[in-house]
């Protein structure tokens, strides 16, 4: 694998960046339910520095959480939510699979924050759970 592609729903917003993934996950914490409005969020950590905007860099919006300083990038023009980087992971870029235009070679290693899996979205396959990431 040797570049991985991603777009929005509109497909205003094109990005590349450098594969494989460094790591994959099913994350369930309260923050990726939130942001994405789902029982998890799948996603795949890539360098930040080998992030490539194709096209829509005048649309993304980012968010970032008072809280933690972490950022959530979206596309401003339909809403999908691409990116997540955080200081807790310096020069890592998270992407989320789900927007990711070829997700077929990418395997996914663990369940981040198993924990807060809520009842109605159960995990009930076999992977690696942890607690936080």
């Amino acid at each position: 694998m040797s570049a991985v592609t991603a777009s929005c729903l509109c497909g205003g917003v094109r990005l590349e960046v450098a594969g494989p993934p460094l790591w994959t996950c099913h994350c369930h914490c309260a923050n990726c339910r939130r942001a994405h409005g789902a029982g998890s969020v799948t996603w795949a950590g890539f360098p930040a520095d080998s992030l490539v905007v194709r096209a829509g860099a005048d649309v993304l919006r980012r968010y970032v959480a008072p809280d933690t300083g972490s950022t959530w990038t979206s596309c401003g023009t339909c809403g999908s939510p691409l990116a997540y980087a955080s200081p807790r992971w310096p020069g890592e870029l998270h992407l989320s699979v789900g927007c990711l235009d070829d997700a077929s070679a990418i395997v996914i290693d663990h369940h981040a924050y198993a924990e807060e899996a809520p009842g109605w979205c159960p995990i009930t396959d076999a992977l690696p759970r942890s607690a936080g990431c």
